[in-house]
């Protein structure tokens, strides 16, 4: 278990610059989650920190020693690609041994058995050790890839995407096997993703990049909840938070020149002030008597719940409502807000009021 520190890192290809003064702390045995889209920096991050990159700036620090000349081997850490680097030729157990037999650990054969057998115990891919990797599910060859990780007992696991390449509902099983093999490993864990379902329910804290640049650290709760600025509300959050520009009078949000307006809990700003007024769908309240008036668009079916899509006037907006509620497309429907859920944004910066206060 270690912690791992970046100060001021920067990096660049070319004109390209991936990362730009990047500071992040992840803690001893933290499940961190980095989330950003392609091109965010995110693999980069996870290059620097393994040692296979030279930032530009800055410091990398593992339990407080700068390992800016420690090679990827002396850093003692396990890399979990998207791709499963296995050797196809060899069997589950073959490939499970081979990081192990290197001379500088200099294992004995029972140590080796030991490990291995342990490690497949805690991934359920005990019956499959005697197979050859190309017999393998995408799901098994990549269970055989973490356990190559785990079979190291490495200071630090980092997980580029590793369960991208997957269907659905096995990244759904990984998703909590890999949350119960961290409890059970105590280990620091850094993930990273482009997919903020991983990063909301895996994480212990999130952080979220944008072009080479940490916009926000916090639990998923708090990066939910309180978005620092409009390019987290739409990144967290499916279907994404809305985002309705408008300004503020009178204790309410006027809404796109008089499409509609709603009271909200106005702690910062003048009235006047050109702002973007967020709200989750899920504070979007539909019932009959309510204020505003919409058309349905377009409904999505998820089961428990239906999302809903309304257009009113020229601005469209999520409400996820309960699958009973009887509605069709064309439907209008009446639907009002928690005004306590609004978040306010100024317009310009995009930068949450409530942080900036």
């Amino acid at each position: 278990m270690s912690q791992i520190k970046l100060q001021n890192i920067s990096k660049t290809f070319g004109v390209n610059k991936a990362l730009r003064g990047l500071d992040l702390t992840i803690e001893d045995g933290e499940f961190f989650v980095l989330l950003g889209q392609t091109g965010a920096g995110k693999t980069t991050t996870l290059r620097i920190i393994a040692g296979l990159e030279k930032p530009n700036e800055g410091q990398v620090l593992i339990d407080g020693q700068n390992v800016a000349d420690w090679n990827a081997a002396e850093r003692d850490v396990a890399l979990v690609l998207q791709q499963y680097s296995l050797y196809p030729r060899l069997t589950v157990r073959g490939n499970l041994e081979f990081p192990l037999k290197s001379k500088i650990r200099n294992m004995t054969q029972e140590q080796i058995k030991q490990r291995v057998d342990q490690a497949a115990e805690t991934l359920h891919i005990t019956p499959l050790l005697d197979r050859k990797v190309e017999r393998l599910s995408g799901g098994e060859m990549q269970r055989v890839s973490i356990g190559r990780a785990i079979v190291r007992e490495p200071r630090v696991f980092l997980m580029d995407e590793p369960l991208s390449a997957l269907d659905a509902k096995l990244r759904e099983v990984l998703r909590v096997e890999l949350k119960k093999l961290h409890n059970e490993l105590g280990a620091t864990f850094l993930f990273v993703t482009h997919d903020q379902v991983e990063a909301m329910s895996m994480g212990d804290k999130i952080g979220v990049l944008n072009r080479g640049k940490l916009v926000q650290v916090g639990t998923p709760a708090e990066v939910y909840s309180n978005p620092v600025n409009t390019f987290v509300a739409r990144a967290v959050g499916s279907p994404p938070m809305n985002l309705l520009d408008g300004q503020l009078s009178a204790g309410s949000a006027q809404i796109g020149a008089g499409a509609f307006t709603l009271p909200v809990v106005a702690n910062s700003g003048k009235d006047g002030r050109e702002l973007t007024f967020g709200i989750r769908p899920e504070d979007v309240t539909l019932e009959s008597g309510a204020p505003v008036e919409g058309r349905v668009f377009d409904i999505e079916d998820h089961g428990v719940i239906k999302i809903l899509t309304l257009d009113v006037g020229q601005n469209r907006l999520h409400a996820t409502v309960p699958a009973q509620m009887s509605v069709k497309l064309d439907d209008s429907v009446r639907f009002g807000w928690k005004p306590e859920k609004v978040l306010m944004f100024d317009r310009g910066t995009g930068i949450n009021l409530a942080v900036s206060a």
